[in-house]
């Protein structure tokens, strides 16, 4: 029993650091979405992310800056998914950082 309790334990604890590890990167995802859509507008994206869901801001991330306004405006106004973002992308902008 007390084997077993440890070992709830210690899944307990990685699994809730791999959680909050997760939820850190999702937070910075959008915070780059933000900043970037600032330099490229200059203009606060407050309005344009709520209309956004987080497979569409992180598919975003990947195209260049001229891609990027093409496809926020697809990603508004046809709500064209984040797979579908992925895959109209012509010039790939790779995250070599992501954990």
């Amino acid at each position: 029993v007390f084997s077993v309790l440890i070992f709830l334990i210690l899944y307990l604890a990685i699994m809730v650091r791999q959680h909050y590890a997760l939820g850190l990167q999702n937070r910075l995802v959008r915070l780059e979405f933000k900043q970037r859509y600032f330099e490229l507008f200059n203009k606060r994206s407050d309005e344009v992310e709520e209309k956004l869901n987080f497979s569409q801001i992180a598919a975003l991330r990947f195209a260049y800056d001229d891609e990027f306004k093409e496809l926020l405006y697809k990603a508004l106004h046809e709500n064209i998914s984040g797979d579908e973002i992925k895959k109209s992308i012509k010039k790939w902008r790779a995250d070599r950082n992501r954990i």
